[in-house]
Formats: structure tokens, C-alpha cells, sequence
């Protein structure tokens, strides 16, 4: 349940000192499980500056989510590990914060964003003081010679960029046995609900961060899973868009086929905002001129609490199956939905799901290669690597850094492949795109008639496991991913403390749609829980 904010925050905020937070009673934390629109309102009526809330999120940060704080040791003792979702501040965040206050004093705010914090992804290029590096050491000085498309838009919209989130080293497509959540530079993000489980991949420091209530908002990036995932196993909202709503120039790729960037908040709406605020045609990503017919600034007309009624909602039973207690939880959703006015079709079938998962593979590698050198070669020259055979050779020089748990195995299988001409490439797109469109998600929505389809995003974290990795037992990701078509996860509820989501998804371009329906779900039943930073399973 949403509280009230509080801004009577005792803080010293010029020496940005408080007592540890992680050592308090989460709801003490003033502005926690705080809105877009409860940070707007408050900063509209004077009680709170963008200065002001960025010292508390750095605040928070400081005694949270890294060792820099000097009663870290007590706190390491006394409550585990810190969350190590935060991979690198803005040096700039601050002085953003007081441009923005000062538009603001001047009459001019920019939008919903406006003095808004918010962290992104470290695959992301910025301009500034901070770097770009998928978390890997050997891209330690790429400092990017220009924005990010949807870094601009940020700017345009009055956000203030607080950091770079941690992630799974290069987008977790680096070895066949990684750890999700584990980068060489960044080290292992952890889960805020019970730290000894994984927070999932990529997008692992994005999630954890907002879960944790550290930054209002932030970016993930998804190939297949990597926004869905985290944000489940850390009881958030995410959103991957359709192909070409968001551009992805300036974004470390691993296929532009799949790939996409995407909003990651604590609510319906707060994604929405996001959503819209940087949508736009980028000359540099030709996939966002079809975005452009199809794409909303404003996606928060689409969010109504009626907006389940007379919805054609599928259930894809064959995704469920792989936790009794995620099933359980999935047909209490469908009785909500029941009561919310949709029509349920229970089953429905994806008929081609299964069949292209060594095609996707296929086109992964053969664009991994050959996107990343392209991004390579614009990287400054104090940046060595110019190849993947640059990176494989960095990695086997450095392996005690940066192959300490698994090794690059992906990596290997990428640089054997040819150019995107190749027919084994151009046959395996065709592939994807014939099964999981056409004779996917396409056939299923026409032959039933449907408005979307559900299924269960994840099942509950497992425990982060460094020597064998990561311990994946079922969820839904690979046809939405695969066609380029969107997919919303929303917190469903809990399975022994741990947060688990429901999947939205359904054709090209039906964020509108998508966003309704789940916003009408999400308001009926306020799953979402602030986490607790146990260090146990609750039993």
C-alpha cells in the first residue's frame, strides 16, 4: 500500500549524515515507496527540493548499497552484505539537481520528470564524468563521446542522472555458467528481499536499486529476460517495449534484432511516465521510424483501474508447471481478473514456443559480434580493445580479475562466427521471426480473439550461487523477446518472502493496451511490498 509522504526528513543534508538505514526500520525512510507524482507534488508545493531529495537518495545509497560508509563493518555484521547495486554516481547529479530547482523557481518545468532522480543501466553511453562499460574492467576510461539517444531525452525531460547501475557482466552474455547480477568492475549485486538470493540478469543493479527504494526510477536492458527477470525477482514493474519504440544507439548491443532498453519503477504509472517521456525517432536507429507511427509521449492516458473490463485475457497453461506456489498464486490473479470485468481463455497455446531456441541462439552470436565491434570501434583511444578478439585476449591476460567464477565461453562461440551475410544467420532470423511473430504471439491473439496474454515472469530468487551460477527453473520471456514485442511484468505476490511477477504481453505496438490492463491489475491488488534486507528465507 502507498503511504504518505513525510518530508519532515532529519537529515543534516549539507553533511548528508543520518544513522544507517539498513539498521533501521525500512518505513522510517522518508520518502519511501515514493511516486513520480508524490515527488512532483511535493517539490511543487516547496516542502522538498530535487537538491534536497538527491542528497536523501544519496544518503541512502551511502549506508545501503556500498562498503564507502564507515560503520559499513558494524552493518556487515550485524545484517549482511550491502546490495552493490549502485556502480558508479554522477559527480554531476547534484548540480543537475540545482539547475533544475532553478527552472523550476523560474516558472519552467519540463515535464514529470523534471528533478526527478533516476539510475541507468552502465551499458548505456553518457557524456559526462561517468563511464560506460557493461561492467567490465577492460572498458575501465570509456567515457562516451556522446549521449545515448534516450540519455538526451532524459536530459530534454529534466531528469537528474544519479548514477550507473550495476549489471551482469556485458548484458550476462559472456559464459554459458555465469552468475546474474555479477560484473568484474561492479562485483555481485545481491537481492534486497533476502540478500542471499540473486537478483536475476541483466538488469540486476536497475531493479535491486529501485526495489530498495535507493532512486525513483531507473533503465534496464533486455535481449531475452534482462528487464522482465530482475524485475520480478525484485517485486517491481518493468516494461519491455516493442522494437523500435525506444532507440538503441548508444547502448552496448548484443542483438539488434531483440534488443531494447526499458522502464523499471515501483508502479504502473511511474513506468508509464518513463515510457513515454523518451519515445522519438533517432536518425541513428532506423528501427525507431516505424516507433515514431506508433509511439505516445503521454502514456498515462491508457491507465484506468476499469480498464480490465470486457478484456480478452489468454492464460498460457504451459508455462506454468515449474513452482506449485507460483501457480497458485497465478489463478488467484486470474479470479482478480475475473472480478475486474476480463473474459479469461484458459488455455490458449503458443504453438511455435520451444522450437527456435537454437535459432535465437544462432542470430545472438552472429549479431553480438558484429554489433559490439561496430560500437568498439567509436569507443576513445585510451580504450584498447578494438574486437571480441581484443576482449577474449584482455580476459585470458587478466583472468584472475576478470574470470574468477566462469569463464567466456560465449564470448569464444561469437568470434568464431562469420559476417551478417552468412546464410546460417540470415536463414535462423527468418526463423525467429516467421515462429515467434506470424505463427506466434500473432496466431494466438487472432485465433482467440485476445486483448493479451498472461503467464508467470519468474519463479522465486534462487540462492546466487558463484561456483555453479545461476539456477533457472522457469519463467516467461523468449516469444515476447524474440519478436521484438512488448512485455510488462507486475509484482504478484510472494513465495516465502520472495517477490515473484505476472506477465502482460501481446502484439506489436499494444503498450497502450498493455499498460491499461495492467495498472487496472496492479491497483486491484497492491502486491508490491517494500523490502526487508533479510538474510534468510522466510519459512
Amino acid at each position: 500500500m502507498q503511504r504518505t509522504m513525510n518530508i519532515a526528513v532529519t537529515v543534516v543534508l549539507g553533511a548528508l549524515l543520518v544513522a544507517p538505514v539498513i539498521a533501521q526500520d525500512q518505513g522510517s525512510f522518508p520518502i519511501e515507496e515514493a511516486t513520480i507524482a508524490s515527488l512532483q507534488e511535493a517539490m511543487e508545493s516547496g516542502r522538498l527540493t530535487s537538491e534536497e531529495l538527491v542528497k536523501i537518495y544519496l544518503v541512502r545509497i551511502e549506508s545501503i548499497d556500498g562498503p564507502g560508509n564507515p560503520s559499513f563493518r558494524e552493518q556487515l555484521a550485524r545484517r549482511g552484505p550491502s546490495l552493490n547495486s549502485i556502480i558508479e554516481l554522477n559527480p554531476d547529479a547534484l548540480k543537475i539537481a540545482r539547475e533544475r530547482d532553478a527552472e523550476r523557481k523560474a516558472g519552467r518545468v519540463r515535464g514529470p520528470l523534471h528533478g526527478i532522480p533516476i539510475v541507468i543501466k552502465d551499458n548505456i553511453d553518457t557524456a559526462d564524468r561517468m563511464m560506460t562499460t557493461a561492467g567490465s574492467l577492460a572498458l575501465e576510461g570509456n567515457y562516451a563521446k556522446q549521449d545515448a539517444f534516450i540519455v538526451g531525452k532524459l536530459r530534454e525531460a529534466g531528469a537528474v542522472l544519479l548514477g550507473k547501475a550495476n549489471l551482469s557482466e556485458w548484458a550476462n552474455f559472456r559464459s554459458t555458467r555465469s552468475t546474474s547480477g555479477w560484473s568484474s568492475r561492479g562485483g555481485q549485486t545481491r537481492n534486497p528481499y533476502v540478500l542471499s538470493r540473486n537478483p536475476c540478469g541483466s538488469s540486476s543493479g536497475s531493479a535491486a536499486a529501485v526495489s530498495a527504494n535507493l532512486v525513483t526510477i531507473a533503465i534496464g536492458t533486455e535481449t531475452d529476460g534482462s528487464v522482465v527477470c530482475p524485475s520480478s525477482a525484485n517485486g517491481i514493474v518493468g516494461v519491455k517495449p516493442t522494437l523500435g519504440l525506444w532507440s538503441r544507439s548508444g547502448i552496448i548491443p548484443i542483438a539488434h534484432s531483440q534488443d531494447t532498453a526499458g522502464p523499471m519503477a515501483r508502479t504502473v504509472e511511474d513506468a508509464a511516465i518513463l515510457l513515454g517521456a523518451l519515445t522519438g525517432r533517432d536518425a541513428r536507429d532506423e528501427e525507431t521510424t516505424e516507433g515514431a507511427g506508433h509511439s505516445k509521449s503521454d502514456y498515462t492516458s491508457f491507465l484506468d483501474p476499469d480498464s480490465m473490463k470486457g478484456k480478452r485475457i489468454g492464460v498460457v497453461r504451459e508455462e506454468f508447471g515449474f513452482d506449485p506456489d507460483v501457480d497458485a498464486l497465478m489463478d488467484e490473479a486470474i479470479e482478480v481478473m475475473k472480478k475486474l470485468g476480463a473474459e479469461i481463455v484458459d488455455p490458449v497455446e503458443l504453438d511455435t514456443s520451444g522450437e527456435y531456441g537454437e535459432s535465437e541462439y544462432t542470430v545472438l552470436l552472429y549479431e553480438f559480434k558484429a554489433g559490439l565491434e561496430t560500437y568498439l570501434a567509436e569507443m576513445p583511444e585510451r580504450v584498447k580493445s578494438r574486437t571480441l578478439a581484443d576482449l577474449i585476449e584482455f580476459n585470458e591476460a587478466n583472468e584472475d580479475r576478470m574470470m574468477p567464477y566462469f569463464g567466456q565461453e560465449i564470448f569464444e562461440l561469437a568470434n568464431a562466427k562469420g559476417p551478417l551475410t552468412d546464410a546460417a544467420y540470415t536463414s535462423a532470423l527468418k526463423k525467429n521471426h516467421d515462429l515467434s511473430r506470424r505463427e506466434g504471439i500473432d496466431e494466438t491473439i487472432a485465433t482467440d480473439n485476445l486483448d493479451a496474454i498472461i503467464a508467470p515472469t519468474l519463479a522465486p530468487a534462487w540462492p546466487t550461487d558463484l561456483v555453479n551460477g545461476d539456477h533457472y527453473i522457469g519463467g516467461y520471456s523468449q516469444p515476447s523477446a524474440v519478436s521484438g514485442y512488448p512485455h510488462i511484468t507486475v509484482p504478484l505476490g510472494f513465495v516465502h518472502g520472495l517477490p515473484v511477477g505476472v506477465s502482460f504481453f501481446g502484439e506489436a505496438w499494444s503498450e497502450p493496451k498493455l499498460l491499461g490492463i495492467a495498472y487496472a491489475f496492479e491497483q486491484a491488488t497492491r502486491a508490491r511490498q517494500a523490502p526487508k534486507f533479510l538474510t534468510e528465507v522466510e519459512m
